[in-house]
């Protein structure tokens, strides 16, 4: 138990400030905690958010440092748990509040793949996969997502 005393003001910073933390066997291997969170996701309590806005967020910033390890000739992908369902090339992501995840792309083949998932299921499994062979430079949708997230906070 925690028996540290916490003004008013310590207590509303620490439910504001997002908590991360991770290990890896290699200690040069990039940590989503070593990069900069968005303004939006800091800006905003987490008691404030809904569980889809929150999963969303720290999901987009899972795939930028995904993406950031990849060279010129993979991209993202995700695989899905629990099924035969295969992979998943991610061209987008959203999220519909208070609780559904939804990912956007296409299958190995080139079809056309929506994935809707409650957040209380969401398991995503993230894969580096050959690009298209038809694009000069892989599609990086983990930037974008961040970006995304850096323009909201500056239209709030």
């Amino acid at each position: 138990m925690d028996d540290q005393i916490k003004t008013t003001a310590e207590a509303i910073e620490a439910d504001v400030m997002p908590r991360l933390y991770e290990v890896h066997c290699d200690p040069d291997s990039p940590n989503v905690c070593d990069t900069p969170v968005p303004k939006t996701m800091a800006g905003k309590p987490v008691s404030q958010k809904s569980p889809a806005q929150w999963a969303y967020e720290r999901l987009a910033l899972y795939i930028k440092n995904f993406e950031e390890q990849l060279d010129n000739e993979h991209e993202v992908a995700m695989g899905f748990t629990g099924g035969d369902a295969g992979v998943l090339r991610i061209e987008g992501m959203g999220y519909f509040d208070p609780d559904i995840i939804t990912f956007y792309g296409a299958d190995p083949t080139g079809a056309r793949t929506q994935l809707i998932q409650h957040v209380t299921q969401l398991n995503v499994l993230l894969r580096a996969l050959p690009k298209a062979v038809e694009q000069e430079a892989p599609n990086r949708i983990g930037f974008r997502l961040a970006e995304a997230l850096e323009t909201e906070a500056e239209t709030s």
